[in-house]
């Protein structure tokens, strides 16, 4: 499966970091870099059922490849959908079924933060990002 360049490049930034207290700080910052949605987009529509915090997910391009822009309510999952949005923006729909988040959140070094509720609302998302690309 490809990894698009923003994915490496936040795996190499990830990597750096000497525990969890800079990861989150990075996961942070990540989080700000998300281009903010319209308040017109974040609407029922768009909100991702399945998360305990508000998300917001608009599909902007599904073909050849997936554009997606999202944000929460949550400043801690606003950075893990930036981290989310570089693995997938830029993949083909075909390759977008086929990802491992677990294995994609643990190589960023943060699987081990996810609690099992942040898991289930992370995979709503990519559930939903699926159903958009078909």
């Amino acid at each position: 499966m490809s990894l698009p360049d923003a994915a490496g490049q936040a795996r190499e930034a990830f990597a750096a970091c000497a525990g969890w207290e800079q990861r989150a700080r990075l996961l942070m910052q990540w989080g700000e870099r998300l281009a903010p949605l319209q308040e017109a987009e974040r609407n029922d529509n768009n909100r991702v059922e399945g998360c305990e915090s508000q998300v917001w997910l608009v599909a902007d391009q599904c073909t050849p490849s997936l554009a997606f822009r999202a944000t929460s309510d949550a400043r801690l999952l606003r950075g893990l959908l930036a981290v989310l949005l570089v693995r997938v923006n830029g993949l083909p729909a075909s390759e977008l079924a086929k990802l491992d988040l677990p294995t994609w959140f643990t190589e960023l070094g943060l699987g081990r933060q996810l609690s099992p509720s942040r898991s289930n609302g992370l995979n709503s998302v990519l559930q939903r990002m699926i159903t958009l690309a078909r």
